[in-house]
This record gives C-alpha cells, sequence and structure tokens, in this order.
C-alpha cells in the first residue's frame, strides 16, 4: 500500500546563508509557479516532496507592497468637496421650520430631537443635491425681439429640432372612416386610434410599428386603454368590447350597454362608463363584476373625464354644471355652477389641483378644485371651444376651435394675453391630448391623427416605478403583478383621499358606550338546543350536564368582560386622585372645604 502524503510540500524551516542571497543579482523567481510545479509532483509520486523555496523571494515580494504603501501615503489625497446648493433648491425640498428643544424638560430627550432634527436637514441636503441626477430639463421657445411664438410653424421647428425630435411629428390621413377618438397610454408610448365607422388601430408611435388594425363593422363612440398596452376597450354602438394587441376579442360586456364615454382608474382597476341614458358605471377589471351601476337623471352623459388625485369622475352637463362621482353614493358628492351655457368640454390636470371648463358662450374658466369658491382665470376666445386638455405639468393648455389648435401656456397661474402655438388642421378637430413625457400635443380630427410639437409641455424625467415607457415583456408583468397586489378598492374612492387615514370617532364613542353598558346588563340567558343524535345517545342526563356546561362557560365570559371594565374605570378614578393628591408644601395655609 502507497502511503498518501499529508501535504503536497513541506517549507524548510531554516533559510539558506543570507550572503549568498545576497550576491545573486537575478530577480527572485514566484513562489507560486514553483510551488505548483512540485504539487504536480506530488500527485503523481508516493514519498512526501519537500519543496526548496527561497524564504527571500516571499519576503522581497511583501517588501515591494510595502514600498507601494508608503508611496500612495506620502501623498496628499484631495479631499472631495460637495457641490454648493441653491437656496431655492433647499426650499423646493424643505420639510417645515425646525424644532429648538425650549419645551424639552430632560437631557435624554433633547439629544434625541437635536439628532432627529440633523437627519431631517441631512434628507434635505441629500434630496437637493439628487436633482443633479434629473439630467433631462424642460425647454421653451424663446422668440427674439419683435417677434411672436404663435408666428412659429411646425415646419420651422423641425428644423431647429434634432432628427430624434423631429421624428415625433407625423400625419396620419384617414379621411374614410373619422371623426377619430385617440387615447395614448399611461407611459406614453402606445396610441390608440378609434374611428366613428369603425376603425380601430393601435400601435408604437414612436417607432411607427403597428400593433394591430382592424375594422369592428359598427360605429365606435370612445377608446380606453387597460392596466396594461396589451389590453385595450372599445365602445361600440350598443356595447363594450374587449381586444388584446393583436386585433382578437377577449370579452363583450353587454352590462355596459349604448356607452359615450369611458375612463380607465389604474389604481383601481376600474373601468368607469356613462352612457346614452344617463347611467353611470364602474366595472371591475380585475374579477370582472360590476361595482355599482346607477342612473344620474341628467340625460344623455357625453362629457366625462377622471380626477387622477381622488379617481372622481367630472360630468358636464347641458345646465354649465359639473358634478363629481363616486362609485359608493348615488348623489354627487360636489357640484358647481361653471357656466351660464351648455358646457362643450371638461379636463382635469393629472396632478388633480387644476380644472378647465369650455362653454358654447366662447369662455374658458380656470378652476382650483381644492377651493371652489371662484374661477381662478376667466378667458374669452374667438370661437367656440370644442375641447380642451390640461398638460402633464399642468402648466400648458391645448383648445381647439373648429380646425383650430391653440396652446396657451401659464394659463392657470396667470392671465396670458395670447397663445403660446397655433396650429391650422384639414379638418374639424375631435379630440386633444399631451402625451405624457414627451413634448408632444396628440390631434385627432375628422379626416386623421396629427403629431404636434410643442417645446416644454412634458415631463422629462419619468418615475420608473411609476410608468416606464422603455419597459421590457418581463418588466411589464412584474409591474402588472405589483398593481393587482397594491390595488385600491372601491370603497376608499372620497372626495378627500387623506380622509382614510384619518380617526373614525364616532365608532370610538360607540365603543366606549358599549364598554360602560355592560356594568348594567346582566348575564345572557343560553337557549341550548341539543342535537337528535346526542338524545340517543346519552340520555337526558347528558343534555342537562352539557347545557349547565354552555351556560357556565358564557357567565364566565361575561364575568371577565366586567372585570377589563372595571379595571379600566379603577385605573381612570386612581389617576384623578393621583392628580388630586400631589400637594404642595404651602397647601396647608389654604382654606378647608367643609364636608
Amino acid at each position: 500500500m502507497t502511503k498518501v502524503p499529508t501535504r503536497y510540500f513541506q517549507q524548510e524551516s531554516k533559510p539558506k546563508s543570507r550572503k549568498k542571497a545576497r550576491k545573486s543579482k537575478t530577480k527572485p523567481q514566484d513562489a507560486g509557479s514553483e510551488i505548483k510545479k512540485i504539487a504536480k509532483k506530488a500527485l503523481s509520486a508516493d514519498k512526501v516532496i519537500t519543496c526548496n523555496v527561497k524564504p527571500k523571494s516571499l519576503r522581497w515580494m511583501n517588501n515591494r507592497k510595502l514600498d507601494n504603501k508608503k508611496k500612495i501615503k506620502g501623498k496628499q489625497i484631495p479631499k472631495l468637496k460637495k457641490l454648493p446648493i441653491d437656496a431655492d433648491v433647499l426650499e423646493r425640498h424643505s420639510r417645515g421650520e425646525g424644532l429648538e428643544g425650549k419645551g424639552v424638560k430632560t437631557k435624554h430627550h433633547l439629544i434625541k430631537l437635536k439628532r432627529k432634527e440633523g437627519l431631517i436637514a441631512n434628507a434635505q441636503e441629500e434630496a437637493a443635491h439628487a436633482e443633479i441626477l434629473l439630467t433631462e430639463s424642460a425647454g421653451y421657445l424663446e422668440p427674439d425681439d419683435g417677434e411672436r411664438t404663435t408666428q412659429y410653424t411646425q415646419k420651422q421647428i423641425l428644423k431647429e429640432v434634432d432628427i430624434s425630435a423631429a421624428t415625433k411629428h407625423f400625419e396620419l390621413t384617414l379621411d374614410q372612416f373619422g371623426p377619430y377618438r385617440m387615447r395614448y397610454n399611461r407611459a406614453g408610448r402606445y396610441l390608440l386610434l378609434g374611428g366613428k365607422r369603425g376603425h380601430l388601430a393601435a400601435f408604437d408611435w414612436v417607432t411607427k410599428k403597428l400593433m394591430c388594425e382592424i375594422n369592428v363593422m359598427e360605429s365606435i363612440y370612445d377608446v380606453s386603454w387597460l392596466h396594461i398596452e396589451t389590453m385595450m376597450a372599445v365602445a361600440q354602438k350598443d356595447w363594450v368590447y374587449v381586444y388584446d394587441n393583436q386585433g382578437i376579442e377577449l370579452h363583450c360586456i353587454k352590462r355596459l350597454n349604448k356607452v359615450q364615454r369611458m375612463e380607465f382608474l389604474p389604481y383601481h382597476f376600474l373601468l368607469a362608463t356613462a352612457s346614452d341614458d344617463g347611467f353611470l358605471s364602474w366595472l371591475d377589471i380585475s374579477i370582472g363584476e360590476l361595482v355599482t351601476k346607477y342612473n344620474t337623471n341628467l340625460g344623455r352623459l357625453n362629457i366625462m373625464t377622471q380626477n387622477p388625485y381622488n379617481a372622481l369622475l367630472c360630468v358636464g352637463h347641458a345646465r354649465g354644471v359639473v358634478s363629481m362621482w363616486s362609485p359608493n353614493t348615488r348623489e354627487p358628492l360636489a357640484k358647481m355652477l361653471c357656466h351660464n351655457a351648455p358646457l362643450t368640454s371638461v379636463a382635469v390636470n393629472p396632478q388633480g389641483m387644476h380644472m378647465a371648463t369650455s362653454a358654447v358662450d366662447k369662455s374658458i374658466k380656470l378652476w382650483d378644485i381644492r377651493n371652489l369658491a371662484g374661477p381662478l382665470q376667466h378667458y374669452k376666445l374667438r370661437g367656440c371651444p370644442t375641447t380642451v386638455s390640461l398638460s402633464q405639468k399642468g402648466d400648458m393648455m391645448g383648445v381647439s376651435m373648429g380646425n383650430v389648435v391653440e396652446v396657451y401656456r401659464d394659463a392657470c397661474l396667470q392671465t396670458t394675453e395670447r397663445p403660446y402655438l397655433r396650429h391650422v388642421m384639414d379638418s374639424s378637430i375631435q379630440m386633444l391630448q399631451f402625451c405624457p413625457h414627451e413634448d408632444v400635443l396628440g390631434v385627432s380630427a375628422a379626416k386623421g391623427f396629427t403629431s404636434l410639437l410643442v417645446p416644454g409641455c412634458g415631463e422629462p424625467n419619468f418615475d420608473a416605478r411609476e410608468c416606464n415607457p422603455f419597459q421590457t415583456k418581463s418588466q411589464r408583468r412584474e409591474a402588472e403583478v405589483h398593481a393587482l397586489l397594491e390595488k385600491i378598492p372601491a370603497d376608499l374612492i372620497a372626495l378627500d383621499p387623506n380622509s382614510v387615514a384619518e380617526v373614525d370617532i364616532p365608532s370610538l364613542k360607540d365603543k366606549v358606550e358599549a364598554k360602560k353598558k355592560l356594568l348594567f346588563l346582566k348575564p345572557p340567558k343560553v337557549d341550548y338546543k341539543p342535537r337528535n343524535v346526542a338524545k340517543k345517545r346519552g340520555g337526558t342526563v347528558r343534555l342537562a350536564k352539557n347545557k349547565k356546561i354552555v351556560q357556565e362557560v358564557h357567565k364566565k365570559e361575561f364575568i371577565k368582560q366586567m372585570k377589563e371594565v372595571n379595571l379600566s374605570n379603577e385605573q381612570t378614578s386612581q389617576e384623578k386622585n393621583n392628580k388630586q393628591e400631589n400637594k404642595h408644601i404651602l397647601d396647608r395655609f389654604k382654606t378647608k372645604k367643609k364636608n
């Protein structure tokens, strides 16, 4: 039997003389290569082999590392300096005035408070520094002296922008199946077109790649994307149909009939519809159930939009009234008289703070939804506005009058005398919508669709977790699962969404009163009804025992509840007595109360 060596190599403990090592002028060999050669020989050999590696070679390597370290230490490494932060940026990320700690009694809590204030100040600075990562910024048209931005045409803008931006302006001539309704998806990447005579098309408007194009052979009144770009809802002549991105019919929803307008609520997975008979409906597309449906008694509903802030439906009527509806109540949560003439369009900005309304009397009013006292701005136009749309940032407003499109800048905060841009179409305009995260305004008309370049209307920086224009198939599937898990119930839709976090004070009072009433109640009587099987097996004696056991269990539970109530009452009374018992030295000079 051959002996297997315990170690493939053994280093000699006694090194050779230093004089011989000093005489050698050649560079020592690498110790690792020598060890590898000896290890290979040891695998084939039967005896233990010792390797004669010069220890000075290892020392030489260590000395070389030390020399490098010394050189690095000798250099003066410059410290990283933080970039100066603008005061306006710091104010934008401010979390309010800090606490000075004057009313804090103990030193421990004072240190704790100062530490917390330091963390808040640090978070404010970090948030301000993080704005450097937002490389994209919005730009506007800046005219020269004596010029106006309204005189710039789309051809002149195309000559000045780069090639990638120039490809975003295009025109589709569709003069056979119009007028058209259009919708961009939440990410702003895909476009859906629906013609009144049955033409339906969906495509990636950035790459111009067609997803599907069909003719449903029925009149189309409205179109809408669902939670992903592979599903779309189409309001046809009688019912609402759901198609996929290849044009295949997935569902026919006959409970939603004669629909005129549709809105999809992405956080609630609700498809809201307004019908020709005056009915409002909310359909949960995740489970396929109708949440609620009721008659508004307002007649034909053809003006409807959603408020993204609180998921309410803003419905316009012929009397000039805008009403806000929720699926939880059959009455409108808010009503406001906006115009003395019939309304033509209603629009709400994505932040849900401002609302624009237009009427037949050639007027447009801008409202603050948080304060419905009066309009912020009031504009009088040359013609009757048919549609109104607000940009993603909320600072631009698009208005259509016949075949003319006008865009106004900073229309909500201040009165603008002249439009920012103007464009004339070949036919009457049906719908306007600003594309999310792009400086593009989509215009659907009776004879096609046009994509207009409007510099500065889009939000340049997007949140990839909210909506990603460049998401892959796997990211889309993951986002769909997360959205379903984070779905908000329809019961939580209210005028003020922050009311969910408030304490329900009436219900808390009812609980306290119910506990107090337990003191004056008798133990409940138990009606014990035995089964027929028990009668056969145990007889009447066993039934009596079981009845007594059940009564005792209920009595014990009742006594336990009474004890808890008594303990809580005793604790409150003790606290009151302790407050009274805290006497002062000078209390002996006070007049004593007579019993």
